[in-house]
């Protein structure tokens, strides 16, 4: 039966809108079309599309893959039944359109039986086996609901994948937050891995680093591609190309203060010595991490002083607590040359119970910059907190204060009893950026001293590297601004951590002007001493400003020297001016200071006497006998007046031989010998590092924790110790 021309036009507009809509929800549940890369769908007019219909009923295009069987097509008749059906099912529905979210094939309809000529029909079974292959990670996401056409859908799976290959390294660091136009942003992977040539970056900054900057920081970046560097070295990389400067690696840009072993002092030219006390042990734990590395430190980072009171010695307490210490002398043979002597002096602070030491209100000033994103750095740094929360009152109250590009409060005051709080604020620090060190120290004065405490320790403690990059820099300013914050009764401590780039002169600068101690932490070992076992000592000062001066007998005495303290020789005229500062003592803290001297008619002096000045004899007086006069000068932590204690060194003082001299001053001086090997030996003559372990371990005495025996192993360290490590490859 011939098909009249009505029937036709409503077959073919039966068609395409079966075909539409098929495409339409073809591009809805398939999430991987490009719509902003898919050309607009022609329009066919309906003579054309008959015309087509045969060709694409021979050869039908199969959506799934090769290995489904094709559809095989109906009979005839059947598909004309079909056609008329579905024309009158569309004609009736064309008022109401198709919602978008409707899916392809509807699991409760019934399947077409007779599709007209040039329709593909799809199974359902075919349709999800599709869905599963092209996009299996978001099978559980909703279907996108017309995204626009400038929209590229991108799969989950897909996104996975680019992360995966680009970024891997950077998974566990957290994202740069909005950095600024102008700074390059480079991931550890570029650096570490993807990074074949640092022009791809250029256009990350709108501007061209200046082309020789390039040349020579490409090939420093493709060497390290093989040690998946740190943050701290991307930071700077990323600083370099700011600036059109080369990167350095960190590694040997320790920074300490330059100095000269104190010199030989003739007695009868300058019989006064003066000096302010350094309990510090900074020195001591760098010179440690630097052996454990295989190598010698720098001479400028060895202080000899500091390496002698790393230790604990056992020299008596005073007897009340209305005297913050008690002085012990003694005089002795010196072990690297027989006719010199060793005037030993030892201080012994008050040791008061924990409990009758005040209330504490300490402000955790942690770097939080881009050069603390090291193992032995910032999470060193947080677990070395944690420690000291557990010997803390219940009632001290701490604040947590970081700083990185900028500065601000992590943690308000918070009562050490909420420990669990005040460790997820820690837990929660992570490095970045660069370093307003300047800002950081301005923002934990002022929250110190907003929640001041009247008789109580009032201490901001900082811990850092050192690297202030950002904002107040300079070291004079920052020095000024402590000492006028000294003033109001927040002091200074420092815990210095890290190696490679290490600023030590700054450290100490802050330190020793806020009235405070600088420590060197290289492990959780030595954070426990300080912060755990020497806490007390630590946090809680006796005495403040404490200076010594020796005047030698020239009766007795030819010439003499200082071991140690270099940096802390004051001027005559200091001693008595209570304006000058100087160091401070912690409940139960010992202080030593070693002098070398040579005797009257030794021999053994190492200047030689003047030709044109008169030579006169020294006249026997009522100090005969005397080979020194001692004098400790200090200022309890609330007074503002000093308070003087003196003694003589006597005949009675000295022992004729090394071995009957107290066991603690023999040790100090097995210490001395090897502070001042570790700086060439000048005035040690044939001393040896063998020499030192035997003094060392003959005076070893009792070592509850095991510091003394540590010191032994270093010595031997020392011997096999390279001059300088390579840089890492």
């Amino acid at each position: 039966m011939p098909t009249s021309r009505p029937a036709l036009v409503l077959t073919g507009l039966a068609i395409l809108i079966v075909a539409g809509v098929a495409l339409r929800q073809l591009f809805l549940v398939s999430p991987t079309l490009n719509y902003s890369a898919s050309p607009p769908a022609e329009r066919t007019d309906p003579a054309d599309q008959s015309a087509s219909l045969p060709a694409a009923e021979s050869t039908p295009r199969p959506l799934a893959e090769p290995a489904s069987p094709p559809v095989e097509p109906a009979p005839p008749a059947e598909m004309e039944r079909a056609e008329l059906a579905e024309t009158a099912d569309l004609s009736a529905s064309l008022p109401a359109a198709e919602p978008p979210s409707r899916p392809l094939v509807e699991p409760a309809s019934p399947p077409l039986e007779s599709p007209p000529p040039g329709v593909e029909v799809i199974t359902q079974a075919e349709v999800g086996e599709v869905l599963e292959r092209v996009a299996p990670a978001e099978s559980a996401s909703p279907p996108l609901e017309s995204p626009p056409p400038e929209v590229e859908v991108i799969t989950q799976a897909e996104v996975g994948e680019v992360l995966e290959r680009v970024a891997p390294a950077e998974s566990a660091s957290p994202p740069l937050e909005s950095p600024p136009p102008e700074v390059v942003v480079i991931t550890q992977a570029e650096v570490g891995g993807a990074l074949h040539s640092i022009t791809t970056v250029e256009t990350a900054a709108g501007a061209d680093p200046p082309a020789e900057s390039l040349r020579r920081v490409r090939p420093m970046a493709q060497e390290r591609a093989r040690t998946a560097p740190s943050r701290s070295q991307v930071d700077a990389v990323t600083l370099a190309v700011r600036s059109g400067t080369a990167w350095e690696p960190s590694e040997g840009r320790d920074r300490f203060s330059r100095f000269d072993a104190n010199p030989v002092k003739v007695t009868a030219e300058e019989p006064v010595s003066t000096f302010s006390i350094d309990v510090d042990t900074a020195s001591y734990s760098f010179l440690r991490a630097a052996l454990h590395r295989g190598a010698l430190p720098q001479q400028d980072a060895v202080r000899t002083e500091e390496l002698i009171n790393y230790f604990p010695y056992d020299y008596a307490p005073p007897d009340s607590r209305e005297t913050p210490f008690a002085a012990h002398v003694s005089l002795m043979p010196s072990p690297w040359n027989a006719a010199n002597r060793l005037l030993h002096v030892g201080i012994k602070g008050y040791a008061a119970d924990r409990a009758a030491a005040p209330r504490a209100n300490l402000v955790f000033l942690i770097d939080t910059s881009g050069s603390m994103d090291e193992p032995n750095k910032l999470p060193l740094l947080v677990n070395s907190f944690k420690l000291l929360l557990g010997v803390l009152d219940p009632e001290d109250t701490v604040a947590i204060v970081s700083y990185a590009g900028s500065a601000g409060t992590v943690l308000p005051p918070t009562r050490a009893a909420e420990r669990g709080k005040i460790s997820a604020s820690l837990e929660r620090l992570y490095a970045r950026g660069t370093t307003a060190g300047g800002e950081g120290i301005r923002q934990a004065y002022l929250l110190a001293e907003q929640h001041f405490v009247e008789d109580g320790v009032n201490r901001v403690i900082l811990a850092t590297d050192g690297d202030f990059n950002v904002g107040i820099t300079d070291p004079d300013e920052l020095e000024s601004f402590i000492a006028r914050k000294r003033d109001s009764g927040v002091f200074l401590s420092v815990l210095g951590f890290g190696m490679g780039n290490y600023n030590d002169e700054l450290m100490q600068r802050l330190a020793q002007n806020g009235n405070g101690n600088a420590a060197y932490i290289d492990s959780l070992s030595e954070a426990r001493k300080v912060l755990v076992e020497e806490a007390t000592s630590t946090l809680f000062p006796i005495a403040k400003d404490v200076k010594i001066q020796v005047e030698f007998n020239p009766a007795l005495v030819s010439e003499y020297r200082l071991i140690g303290y270099e940096t802390r020789v004051l001027q005559r005229e200091d001693f008595l001016n209570d304006k000058v500062d100087a160091g401070e003592i912690g409940i139960g803290h010992t202080v030593t200071a070693i002098y070398e001297l040579t005797p009257v008619g030794s021999g053994a002096e190492r200047i030689a006497p003047l030709r044109y000045q008169e030579q006169e004899e020294a006249a026997g007086t009522a100090f005969t006998g005397e080979y020194a006069f001692v004098k400790i000068r200090y200022k309890l932590p609330d007074s503002d007046t000093s308070t003087e204690m003196a003694r003589a060194v006597t005949q009675a003082d000295a022992f004729e031989s090394l071995e009957a001299a107290p066991q603690e001053a023999r040790f100090a001086a097995a210490v001395a010998a090897f502070g001042q090997l570790m700086r060439g030996g000048q005035y040690t003559g044939d001393f040896s590092y063998d020499d030192v372990i035997a003094l060392a371990q003959a005076a070893r005495g009792e070592d509850p924790f095991g510091y003394r025996s540590e010191f032994i192993s270093l010595v031997r360290l020392a011997q096999s110790a390279a001059e300088m490590l390579p840089l890492p490859r």
